[in-house]
């Protein structure tokens, strides 16, 4: 089996990661390759269900808006930790941190066109060992992620009700809800959504940056730097990261795109829109509200002000989660039917798994958002437990997998195998760490709430 180089860019990828990286194989004198070794959804000319469909600014789109939503309003509360400076100094950080890592997935997809999952990766590296622990990993990250927009529903609707029930009932509504928006089978109607989403969180943080200011009382300290424990400091790193967890899913997005190859754009239009949001949002309502901005810090504004914001941020709440809910659905999906002629049809069987796998993963996900109702508690550990790995650790150990053999062979390999060995034990210290402060964290709080009908916002 050969590989042909396509362009010059697709060359310059192959000098950065060791070699060629085309998506396009030809097969010379060899045996026909298995549906293991091809892309996941197969050969659609005559599908009934087309899944491969997706431009690059859609799936660009739907990265932002798995990346963007109401955690965005978390990051004040982490500058407010960490004082201005260092926060700038670490959103930056991970920003470019994840835009390498997100790299480095892109191309480990091209030289393997049949990865759908971090659970095909990982069989690739570990064998069925890995396919199995990576596979149940991505599934988890992307439960406690939808977990999260439950939660935030819940805190959401206690605020514009004024506590008008009972907390479980918002949050079976937003499970109702968030299970009806993911039926679609195709990422492409997805995008719809997503598109919804991002205007509606865009609109909500503009509302929360103008009423910040609008509000202040006067002169407010905002502190440089901070003197705070280990504990809160690193508390905060985790809700940073958290804002740059969108790596569980490229995979699945590069799937369902026309040309994969177009990844690298969709990677730049995520990472400079939400860089550009975090650090100008995360500073500009700091800058008014000062050390006591709540987390999410809509809950800092007035109570009229605040219910505009929550009502305005209703979208991306919801729509937000269902793009989380249709990756995690789609991965059991495709692993039951990969192969079969049963992924691309409407018949009762198809149809019939694909909502039944909904409902299973978005109940999951509600059990474990009122398991831990903490908003900060829930994404530090989120982060800790998962995103280290997913968004920084394997993709490192992707880049040092396709360059085995390599990596003293010149200057530039010398240096990135050190970069990767370096994000590899960067991503091992922030899974430990983080999971120490997130658990210490959830242990203080233990007695808040948890499967109760008071209230969470």
């Amino acid at each position: 089996m050969t590989l042909s180089r396509t362009s010059d860019e697709e060359s310059h990828a192959a000098n950065m990661t060791g070699g060629p990286v085309d998506y396009d194989l030809k097969v010379k004198g060899e045996k026909a390759p298995s549906s293991r070794d091809l892309e996941p959804f197969g050969n659609e000319d005559t599908a009934e269900v087309k899944y491969r469909t997706m431009k690059w600014w859609h799936c660009g789109m739907l990265m932002i808006a798995e990346n963007v939503s109401v955690g965005i309003l978390s990051l004040p509360s982490a500058v407010a930790t960490l004082g201005m400076v260092p926060a700038s100094i670490m959103i930056l950080f991970i920003s470019a941190l994840s835009w390498y890592t997100g790299y480095a997935i892109g191309q480990f997809k091209l030289r393997h066109p049949h990865i759908h999952s971090m659970g095909d990766a990982g069989e690739l590296l570990m064998g069925r060992v890995g396919r199995e622990v990576l596979g149940i990993g991505q599934l988890l990250l992307l439960i406690f992620l939808m977990a999260s927009n439950i939660l935030t529903f819940n805190i959401l609707m206690n605020v514009l009700t004024d506590h008008g029930t009972c907390t479980l009932v918002f949050g079976v509504v937003g499970l109702v809800i968030c299970f009806l928006g993911a039926l679609p089978r195709t990422m492409e109607k997805v995008y719809w959504m997503s598109v919804i989403s991002f205007v509606s969180v865009l609109v909500a943080t503009i509302i929360t940056m103008i009423t910040a200011g609008v509000e202040a009382k006067g002169p407010v300290v905002n502190e440089v730097t901070t003197n705070v424990t280990f504990r809160e400091g690193f508390l905060a790193v985790t809700n940073i990261i958290f804002a740059y967890l969108a790596h569980v899913a490229y995979f699945g997005f590069m799937s369902e795109t026309e040309d994969p190859r177009t990844f690298n754009k969709s990677l730049a239009m995520l990472q400079i829109i939400d860089t550009v949001l975090y650090l100008v949002s995360a500073l500009i309502i700091y800058h008014y509200i000062g050390p006591n901005v709540s987390s999410p810090a809509i809950s800092s504004l007035s109570p009229i002000m605040s219910k505009v914001a929550w009502g305005i941020a209703i979208p991306t709440t919801i729509l937000s989660g269902v793009v989380l809910g249709h990756v995690a659905c789609k991965y059991i999906y495709v692993r039951m039917f990969r192969g079969s002629d049963k992924m691309h049809s409407r018949s009762l069987l198809s149809v019939g798994s694909w909502v039944a796998i909904c409902i299973g993963v978005w109940v999951v996900s509600w059990v474990v958002a009122e398991s831990i109702p903490v908003f900060n508690d829930l994404l530090s550990l989120i982060s800790a437990l998962f995103g280290s790995w997913f968004s920084f650790g394997l993709p490192a150990v992707f880049w040092l997998h396709m360059n085995q053999g390599q990596y003293f062979r010149n200057w530039k390999k010398v240096a990135l195998t050190i970069v990767n060995i370096s994000i590899f034990l960067i991503s091992c210290a922030m899974c430990g760490l983080g999971l120490y402060v997130s658990g210490v964290a959830i242990h203080s709080d233990s007695s808040s709430n948890s499967w109760s009908c008071s209230n969470s916002a």
